[in-house]
C-alpha cells in the first residue's frame, strides 16, 4: 500500500486519501466530498467491492471506480487516467 500511495502522490495535483479497510473507505465516501476516482486494491470481499461501487455510484457526480490488483506503475496510471479522461 505504501508503494501505491507514494506513486499516487508523485503525480502533480493528485491528493490521494488512503484507507486500508472497506468500512473506512465507505465512511470517507459518505462524509468527504471531492473524490474524483475510487481506487480499489486486493483483499476486499465481493460484498465489500459491491458496497464501494454502490456508494461511489450514488455520489453526485458519480465517482468512477478503478480496480487495480497490480501490474506496475504504468498500468496504475493508465487505469486512473483512463477513467478521468486524460
Amino acid at each position: 500500500m505504501a508503494v501505491v500511495e507514494r506513486l499516487l502522490r508523485s503525480q502533480p495535483g493528485w491528493e490521494p486519501r488512503v484507507e486500508t479497510c472497506a468500512a473506512d473507505a465507505l465512511a470517507a465516501l459518505r462524509t468527504t466530498s471531492g473524490f474524483e476516482v475510487l481506487l480499489l486494491g486486493a483483499g476486499l470481499s465481493p460484498e465489500e467491492e459491491m458496497a464501494l461501487h454502490t456508494a461511489a455510484g450514488a455520489l453526485v457526480p458519480k465517482v468512477p471506480v478503478v480496480a487495480h490488483y497490480g501490474g506496475g506503475s504504468g498500468l496504475l496510471f493508465a487505469e486512473v487516467w483512463g477513467v478521468l479522461g486524460r
